[in-house]
């Protein structure tokens, strides 16, 4: 049977949509294939903000990458197993698993800045100046990343009518709730899903913060300020589209979902240092004169 994934408000039916490709009777994810992507292209961007804007050595961006590929996605894949143990601790073998998805960007962007202090200490660098740079091509590899939940049909939000409205074949999606299914359409004597493509809002308010940053980089006052304004812009749009989101990750006893908690504490704590920051610099200008 064919697999699609519609957009029935668009006009739009996109046909043979699998979840990978299969080489040499080897299956090969385009969930694992994207993430490799946005890293290959974000080590581009990367490159380049050193090269030409910050000017220190390119080179040590390779050097980071290297050193971070591996904590990004142990902390992307912890971050989504702790919050999900109760699935978990009864599956244990699926824990090193994550063909299928089960990465949380909040979880590697964690590792991925533990990792940057390290590498930045041994390396006499300003973490600060690195950030600025490393935070051009995350985003990047999130505005990519997001289009591996579209493959696995994953990371979509709840019911909707409205124009975005995205149709997935309900024996193909990776999870549903007792609304969706009573709410199913029929299809070619096929039954569809009708969801929120979430992943399709992060990944375009990523762009639209990449954007930002890229004009705002050269009205920056402070080494970090550029990370901050990722920390602050992503945060209040992941903040938005979580509530959207079907698959939430919850704290224990509390019942909040963990990403939307963490985004607005992030957000928060980036505008008070952005604030802080460019307070003390208009007063050390001000004494100066």
């Amino acid at each position: 049977m064919e697999h699609q994934i519609r957009f029935p408000h668009l006009g739009i039916v996109l046909k043979n949509v699998g979840d990978g490709i299969n080489i040499g009777g080897f299956e090969i994810k385009y969930y694992g294939m994207i993430i490799a992507t946005g890293f290959l292209l974000g080590l581009i961007v990367s490159y380049y903000a050193a090269k030409h804007e910050n000017k220190f050595d390119p080179e040590l961006v390779f050097d980071y990458l290297i050193t971070m590929i591996i904590p990004a996605i142990v902390g992307a894949r912890l971050y989504y197993v702790i919050f999900s143990w109760d699935y978990y601790k009864n599956h244990l073998s699926e824990i090193i698993q994550i063909r299928n998805g089960g990465l949380a960007i909040y979880g590697g962007v964690i590792a991925g800045a533990i990792t940057l202090y390290i590498f930045c200490k041994k390396k006499h660098l300003s973490m600060l100046q690195f950030g600025d740079v490393a935070v051009k091509g995350l985003l990047v590899g999130q505005i990519l990343g997001r289009w591996g939940n579209f493959f696995n049909r994953e990371a979509f939000g709840g019911y909707t009518d409205g124009l975005l409205a995205m149709q997935i074949r309900m024996d193909e999606a990776a999870y549903t709730t007792q609304d969706l299914l009573d709410k199913a359409v029929t299809v070619d004597g096929v039954q569809y899903i009708q969801v929120q493509p979430t992943f399709l809002y992060e990944s375009l308010w990523n762009l639209g913060v990449l954007v930002i940053i890229l004009l705002y980089r050269k009205h920056k006052k402070s080494n970090g300020e550029l990370f901050m304004v990722y920390l602050f812009g992503y945060g209040i749009g992941r903040f938005i589209i979580e509530q959207f989101r079907t698959d939430q990750l919850l704290l224990p006893y509390i019942g909040l979902p963990v990403s939307q908690v963490l985004s607005a504490c992030l957000s928060v704590f980036a505008l008070i240092v952005i604030m802080y920051k460019r307070s003390r610099l208009k007063k050390a200008s001000k004494t100066a004169a």
